[in-house]
């Protein structure tokens, strides 16, 4: 059996807050809400993916300002750089702080929601390197002077190699 990410649920205590930050400054689009059960909490769902009715839901649950879970982060990836360099800027416009940090494969903001989420968003390097690693980038850097940097500065960290490379030794593994 393979499986497939789908979606997350967040419980959450301002609605209208969270859905400004996921809708505003994510990029995301609710597509479907309302109450759980009878009187119950509502719950709202949202995507970026037409083809996903749901890859982001909130329930309106939450009583108090502690964190809700053993919950870490969540993790999006993006398709290109621009699509980080674009986010960088939503986040700055809406004076949201986060952390540049790059693995190695990938390149990496790291910030939370307003409810103290933590979320991350990636975009694949071409290279695989041993985690766990990470070092903080330039997030001004454009796209190939971060490539160069980030080979520059993991070339002889532990199993570098070309993304490829590490796809074919993980699927051919004894």
């Amino acid at each position: 059996m393979k499986l497939s990410w789908s979606h997350a649920v967040l419980n959450v205590k301002d609605e209208k807050k969270i859905l400004d930050f996921y809708t505003g400054c994510m990029g995301f689009t609710v597509s479907d809400r309302g109450p759980i059960v009878e009187n119950g909490p509502s719950i709202v769902f949202m995507s970026q993916n037409p083809d996903e009715h749901h890859q982001l839901a909130i329930v309106t649950s939450r009583q108090d300002d502690e964190p809700a879970n053993s919950l870490n982060h969540l993790a999006f990836r993006v398709d290109t750089f621009d699509d980080v360099k674009t986010l960088k800027q939503r986040l700055e416009s809406n004076q949201v702080g986060f952390l540049p940090l790059c693995h190695g494969n990938t390149l990496s903001l790291y910030f939370s929601d307003p409810e103290g989420n933590g979320l991350e968003v990636f975009w694949d390097t071409p290279w695989h390197v041993a985690q766990p690693d990470g070092i903080v980038w330039d997030a001004n850097l454009d796209e190939q002077q971060a490539l160069a940097w980030v080979k520059a500065t993991f070339k002889d960290k532990p199993r570098f190699s070309k993304r490829d490379d590490a796809a074919d030794a993980f699927v051919n593994r004894p």
